[in-house]
């Protein structure tokens, strides 16, 4: 009887590809694209000693290491794993729902709030980068920040431009650490955040950014970074950093990620 190949199995095929070039992906941004490959080519060895050439000694002891593999990836992989499934239900990935719900809320007066606040941060930002003052701030989405939020001094106030730059001047006791934003309020400053361990970010940029690409990777948020060395405005999400942009984009950008809340 000779190999066939049917379209499911080609369908089959295609699905595992994609599904192994999306972790390659994933996990290539956190640095640990190289133990993927380790694990991998572990794979395909297993596999020729065992069902190809059938060794059975050497194929018994990669059997063993093989049946209790799937926890100690679950260890190793832990952090990416979360971040995966947080990717998958971040509310940025259902924007034509949210265009249903305002749709139908017939809610204007809220999006004219929303708009202001946003306004108010951008103003913030903008200000702050014109004086090279750092700044770091954390607007949450979906997923619940409490942890983070107990390491800082409770606010819980109105968001305000001048609020923000006060927080954040070089004098003030609250500079250090984040400004969370969440609800349309300003809920706590001076936030301790998770640094990323991603490799591969530029040794140019501080703990700031590394701090905004950190609570991007284990939620849905978003951070606004201003530098203190250049004063350029940059913003994360999902793990991912964009660099030195203008008031307008970060303006745009906003809208389009809060404009639904």
């Amino acid at each position: 009887m000779g190999f066939q190949i049917g379209i499911k199995d080609m369908v089959d095929i295609f699905l595992v590809a994609i599904l192994l070039y999306q972790m390659f992906k994933l996990l290539k941004r956190s640095g640990a694209a190289n133990v993927f490959l380790g694990i991998l080519a572990f794979i395909i060895c297993w596999f020729l000693v065992s069902y190809v050439f059938k060794m059975e000694l050497l194929g018994g002891i990669f059997d063993r290491i093989v049946s209790v593999g799937a926890f100690a990836l679950i260890v190793i992989f832990q952090e990416e794993i979360r971040r995966f499934f947080s990717k998958i239900g971040s509310t940025s990935k259902w924007k034509s729902l949210n265009s249903i719900k305002r749709f139908f809320g017939n809610n204007h007066n809220e999006e004219e709030k929303s708009n202001y606040d946003l306004v108010q941060i951008v103003l913030a930002c903008r200000n702050l980068s014109k004086s090279s003052t750092g700044g770091l701030i954390i607007i949450t989405k979906l997923n619940d920040l409490d942890f983070y939020l107990q390491s800082g001094e409770q606010i819980n106030a109105t968001i305000n431009s001048r609020l923000i730059e006060n927080i954040f001047f070089k004098n003030s006791p609250l500079h250090d650490g984040a400004l969370i934003i969440s609800e349309r309020k300003m809920k706590a400053a001076s936030c301790i955040l998770p640094v990323s361990k991603n490799q591969s970010i530029p040794k140019r940029m501080g703990l700031r950014h590394r701090a905004a690409l950190g609570i991007t990777e284990k939620s849905d948020a978003i951070a606004i970074v201003v530098s203190e060395e250049t004063g350029h405005i940059s913003w994360a999400v999902n793990g991912q950093l964009t660099v030195n942009v203008k008031a307008e984009q970060l303006e745009h950008f906003l809208s389009e990620e809060l404009g639904g809340q």
